[in-house]
């Protein structure tokens, strides 16, 4: 039986300015802008519609001083899809910018690795360097939601739907995970985290908000393999991910960028090292 080929799309909500050594552990030797943007995304089948992470509020883009563009929920307006009627968001992974509005979807089964609740909750929570991108509240309302039987739990990879796969890689956080998406174009691997940039996966970089360098690094050799080629894999915070994709209508030009068709550059121009 053949696998349902998936609409998949990048929406972008906020953005900040940065500079490489930010974004490099052990730093860059260039010190030039490097920007990054924040995503949801959306996959679209014959028949179901799921969302892959929930972004971050306004609230939290004036505390952490980022660009607030949209809420997540509007992004998905623009696309036709009402958060409250949502019945399926896969999270993966529980930072303040993946995690932030899941209240905005009320009627959704929220999907999650073990290990990244038990990372959330647990013992190394106690140190700056882990617990700077989660936000207690946050975790503490996914929490109240598994006591309502509204998160469903994964260990591992899994087939969680014709033509979807969840895949846990590790690394950034002790949860994070990757979506496998079948589309007429071949397997697209929405990395999140798993490589915030290209140039993470592409040069064997690590971006310096990491828990475990050995899964980031052995992570980059996975989505590779799970997706059909370099060009099917869509890091989590790159700009180019805009630039690389078309819109799928001109209004909506640098605000979604639709991921299962080719891509309109297929080599992304990043700064030697």
């Amino acid at each position: 039986m053949a696998l349902p080929e998936h609409e998949v799309f990048a929406i972008r909500y906020a953005c900040r300015e940065a500079q490489r050594p930010t974004h490099f552990i052990g730093g860059d030797r260039h010190d030039v802008p490097m920007p990054m943007d924040y995503f949801v995304w959306l996959i679209r089948g014959p028949e179901h519609t799921y969302v892959v992470d929930t972004g971050f509020s306004k609230a939290m883009a004036d505390k952490r001083k980022r660009d607030y563009l949209r809420t997540p929920s509007e992004g998905l307006a623009l696309m036709g899809v009402d958060a409250l009627s949502v019945k399926n968001v896969i999270i993966t992974h529980l930072h303040y910018d993946h995690v932030g509005t899941f209240d905005a979807f009320p009627e959704a089964q929220f999907h999650l690795q073990d290990d990244e609740m038990a990372f959330a909750t647990g013992r190394h929570m106690r140190h700056r360097i882990f617990n700077h991108s989660y936000e207690v509240e946050e975790i503490i309302g996914m929490v109240r939601l598994v006591y309502k039987d509204r998160v469903s739990f994964y260990q591992g990879d899994f087939d969680f739907a014709p033509g979807i796969s969840l895949h846990r890689i590790g690394g950034h956080t002790a949860g994070l995970m990757c979506v496998r998406v079948h589309t007429r174009r071949g397997w697209v691997v929405l990395a999140s985290d798993a490589t915030h940039y290209y140039e993470h996966f592409q040069k064997g970089r690590v971006f310096t908000a990491t828990y475990h360098l050995g899964e980031t690094l052995d992570g980059y050799a996975k989505i590779q393999q799970l997706a059909t080629s370099v060009d099917h894999v869509i890091p989590g915070h790159d700009p180019l991910v805009m630039q690389r994709y078309p819109a799928p209508n001109p209004q909506l030009q640098g605000i979604v960028a639709r991921l299962d068709v080719d891509p309109i550059l297929t080599t992304p121009t990043t700064v030697s090292s």
